[in-house]
C-alpha cells in the first residue's frame, strides 16, 4: 500500500516587472541613468543654484563657506535619489523609445544622403580630371 502524496500548493503567479520589461544593453542603462540624475537636478534646481551662487569666485573656502548651501543641496539630492524616481526614469526612457529610435533612424537616413552626394560629387570631379587631360 502507498502512502498518499500530500495535496500539492497551488504556484503563485509569475510576477512581471512591469516597469522594466526588457533587460537593458548597459548602454540602455547609462540612458536611463541619465534621465533618472536629470530628474533629481531639475527636482533640486533651487538649492543647486544656491550652492553654485555662493561658490562663485570660491575654491576651497567654498566647503565651509557654502556649508548651509552644501548641505541644503545634499539633503535634496539625497531625497529625491529614491528607487522609485529611478523606477519614473525608466518608465520615462520606456516611454520615449520609439521616438529616440526614429530620430536615430532619420539621422542615419540623412547621413547615408550626404555620402551619396559627396561620393557623387567626387565622381563628378574625377570625370572632369578624365576629361581635361
Amino acid at each position: 500500500m502507498s502512502t498518499p502524496s500530500p495535496p500539492t500548493e497551488p504556484q503563485p503567479p509569475k510576477k512581471y516587472n512591469l516597469r522594466n520589461p526588457l533587460p537593458l544593453s548597459a548602454a540602455q542603462e547609462a540612458e536611463v541613468k541619465q534621465i533618472y540624475y536629470k530628474r533629481v537636478r531639475a527636482l533640486c534646481a533651487p538649492e543647486i543654484k544656491a550652492f553654485a551662487e555662493c561658490a562663485v569666485n570660491r575654491t576651497v573656502t567654498a566647503t565651509w563657506v557654502c556649508r548651509t548651501q552644501r548641505l541644503a543641496m545634499n539633503s535634496c539630492m539625497v531625497a529625491h535619489a529614491k528607487p522609485e524616481e529611478e523606477d519614473r526614469a525608466r518608465e520615462e526612457w520606456f516611454a520615449t523609445h520609439g521616438e529616440r529610435k526614429k530620430a536615430k533612424e532619420e539621422e542615419l537616413a540623412g547621413v547615408e544622403k550626404r555620402r551619396e552626394v559627396v561620393i557623387k560629387m567626387m565622381r563628378e570631379d574625377e570625370e572632369r580630371k578624365r576629361r581635361g587631360n
